[in-house]
């Protein structure tokens, strides 16, 4: 490890002159240009790298945000992090991140890490039983911003889709086109965007006066083997025999869509299709499937925003708790 004494005795100035011109001070500290460059020089020379605990402590800040989500796989998140980095980058922050498998015990460790590794704020998609974790933050005033979920009663900053309206939007399409057998695959998952997407549903057949039917709701595992989850799919379809079906996420649109397969049912003549979340696969899919679009540019956007406003590093923002339109993409599966 080089130190700054290192470079301060290469460079014939002292450890004190060394820290100003690498803290980009040379010009306050009227450092003469030369020596600025050549202490400059000998630090490219040498590799050095700060010390970035070293740093936290002299300046209270890491300059690192950390970004906790459920899984860095999924397309959905995959957008949120490639984004949310890009808009860090703006300004002079980096990412760490780290991925919860929707397993709480890891989150909680993982809040831990991201605690000890001096983050100055935190981006979290929460997993069930992280609530009281994440109020400790709050209570330790650390800036956190919660995406695509949030927890009942919370006054923690969030920033998701309305999941209500997305499946709304996507029911509505389905009636629309003269489908009134629908039915819904979702996930067990005890958080508010996956039953907000199943009263979107129940709520939308409702108002144009088509029956609920409780045996038309399949809620498959989260995390379930993929194979398993598409012979249940297969399974639920075989036995309901639906004009159509709404498929809760997306990773669920493509175990659905080796169902179908699997069942020989031709898309739309004997099912019509259509998927919250789109995934490039519906695209790419003989007939393209109509989906339900997050914005995720959108949301990962807000929720820099909104951090850096908490962290001070820009006026915060009037608007701490957000819910972002989806929009539909029709496509031939319909």
């Amino acid at each position: 490890m080089v130190s700054l004494k290192d470079i301060a005795k290469q460079a014939g100035a002292s450890p004190s002159t060394v820290s100003f011109v690498l803290n980009g001070k040379e010009k306050e500290m009227r450092i003469s240009s030369p020596m600025a460059e050549k202490i400059k020089e000998v630090a490219r020379k040498e590799g050095y790298q700060p010390n970035r605990v070293a740093v936290s402590l002299r300046t209270g800040k890491s300059k690192i945000i950390g970004l906790m989500v459920d899984t860095i796989a999924g397309s959905f998140f995959a957008s949120l992090a490639r984004i949310i980095e890009s808009e860090a980058d703006a300004f002079g922050y980096k990412i760490i991140y780290c991925s919860t498998g929707n397993d709480v015990v890891k989150g909680k460790e993982l809040i831990r890490t991201l605690h000890q590794s001096h983050v100055d704020g935190y981006l979290i998609i929460p997993t069930a039983g992280m609530e009281s974790d994440i109020n400790k933050l709050m209570e330790a005033k650390k800036p956190v911003v919660l995406m695509d979920s949030y927890f009942a009663g919370t006054t923690v900053p969030y920033v998701l889709v309305n999941n209500f309206d997305g499946v709304s939007k996507g029911i509505t399409h389905l009636i629309n086109k003269g489908y009134k057998k629908i039915c819904f695959v979702c996930n067990d998952i005890p958080l508010i965007q996956m039953k907000e997407r199943i009263r979107g549903y129940t709520q939308t057949l409702q108002e144009n006066n088509i029956e609920v039917n409780k045996q038309l709701i399949l809620e498959t595992k989260y995390g379930g083997k993929r194979e398993e989850v598409v012979n249940e799919i297969a399974s639920f379809l075989a036995a309901t025999k639906p004009q159509a079906v709404m498929f809760a996420a997306n990773y669920l649109g493509v175990y659905g869509l080796e169902s179908i397969k699997q069942l020989q049912l031709k898309i739309p003549e004997d099912i019509a299709v259509v998927c919250f979340d789109d995934h490039e696969i519906f695209n790419l899919h003989h007939p393209g499937i109509t989906s339900v679009k997050q914005p995720a540019e959108e949301i990962a956007k807000v929720a820099i925003d909104i951090l850096m406003g908490e962290m001070k590093v820009k006026k915060k923002s009037k608007q701490q708790q957000l819910q972002l339109e989806a929009t539909i993409i029709e496509r031939s599966s319909t």
